[in-house]
């Protein structure tokens, strides 16, 4: 069996200058009313305002070169921050995905042009971003996407459709992974490209999927002869697949795989304390200290992504973890206290346990199912 080595990251003590920071930032819009903690605020809380606020501080592409509007500090640094937000439950799901891993990849494989162009209007929150990979007949199959660009003068013509994107009724742009040459039935993920879709082009249609709550963040993508200029083609033609999985280690790894329901946590944890419920806070150390394992893990994948390691194996692990325990935690506060979840009832337990219950479905779903995660963990740690 192969080791999996995940690198124990301590932060530097300069980083809690930072985070005290972050947290008197959040204070300041929580009292000011601005913001209102919620579960899944990097999916669902959608708040132009937040973004711009948060890149002025330089919070957004905190990592990137200073050409590019970036403000060249750690991935470390850029995780304290990351992990505020999350932790306070700020709706920062405008800007999420292009700081993310659409700039990054911009970094990685994108012409200075596009790096230009791009890079520093993600970095001032006012540039967002959706991802194009699931289509509706391909599953969990992404080499089985269906999607083409055929080359035109100029450009390419894009038709096809992509599901489960989110964001995409919101978003400026959708970096789209589709076939450029037809599919090799000996190697299927041959002949894939990525391009820019500008969501507002003629021939883009979005419809939208509703959430058990109403709530609408996922949504249907079709194209219909969408023109895309050559310039808009990220990296090199047919090498999609290989960017699309360096992204999806990005996507994989992060803090929102553990977190989107730490609110609902630190609200049971504040009511067992005012309870003086002493057995029901021993269960949540236990939690807790879970938490804090998945947490040391996620920060080591960051350092991994700093030093250029290649992390998709250890990505897939922690992504998997993580959202089974954002599950959970629903189930932990159901047996631990006495409530009725409801997303319209004043209590605020109640209320976010209410958002954890009915967002919960989705956590094992997005950023790859936890059968393609373990298929993939497995086949990566056994030897051949």
């Amino acid at each position: 069996m192969k080791a999996l080595r995940i690198p124990v990251v301590e932060l530097p003590k300069e980083t809690e200058a930072l985070r005290n920071e972050i947290r008197a930032f959040i204070k300041e819009e929580l009292e000011s009313g601005s913001i209102a903690p919620s579960c899944d605020s990097w999916l669902c809380g959608f708040s132009p305002e937040l973004s711009k606020k948060i890149g002025e501080k330089g919070w957004i592409g905190m990592t990137w070169p200073a050409e590019y509007g970036g403000k060249e500090r750690t991935s470390i640094e850029r995780y304290v921050v990351t992990e505020e937000l999350l932790a306070a439950g700020a709706p920062v799901a405008a800007h999420w995905i292009a700081d993310r891993q659409s700039g990054p990849l911009f970094l990685k494989f994108g012409t200075e042009k596009q790096k230009h162009f791009f890079l520093p209007k993600i970095a001032r929150g006012e540039c967002y971003f959706s991802i194009g990979l699931s289509e509706p007949n391909a599953g969990s199959d992404l080499a089985a996407i269906k999607t083409k660009a055929e080359k035109v003068e100029g450009g390419w013509l894009l038709n096809g459709s992509k599901i489960w994107t989110s964001g995409a009724h919101l978003a400026h742009y959708m970096i789209t992974l589709c076939r450029t040459s037809p599919q090799d039935i000996n190697n299927r993920h041959a002949g894939m490209s990525q391009l820019v879709v500008d969501l507002s082009a003629p021939g883009v249609t979005i419809r939208p999927i509703h959430l058990m709550t109403g709530e609408h963040h996922f949504n249907e993508v079709f194209f219909e002869d969408v023109f895309i200029p050559d310039n808009m083609v990220v990296g090199k033609i047919g090498n999609g697949w290989a960017q699309g999985m360096t992204e999806l280690a990005y996507e994989r790894s992060g803090p929102e795989r553990i977190l989107s329901t730490y609110p609902l946590l630190n609200e049971l944890t504040n009511t067992l304390i005012e309870n003086k419920d002493e057995k029901g806070l021993n269960e949540v150390s236990k939690v807790v200290t879970r938490l804090w394992t998945l947490r040391n893990m996620s920060l080591g994948i960051a350092k991994l992504l700093e030093e250029g390691i290649p992390s998709s194996l250890i990505a897939s692990l922690v992504k998997d973890l993580g959202t089974q325990f954002e599950q959970r935690m629903a189930e932990i506060t159901r047996l631990l206290v006495s409530a009725i979840p409801s997303i319209n009832s004043e209590s605020k337990l109640e209320k976010l346990m209410a958002q954890a219950m009915l967002q919960s479905p989705g956590f094992t779903l997005r950023g790859g199912t936890t059968e393609i995660l373990r298929g993939i963990v497995a086949k990566g740690v056994v030897k051949a």
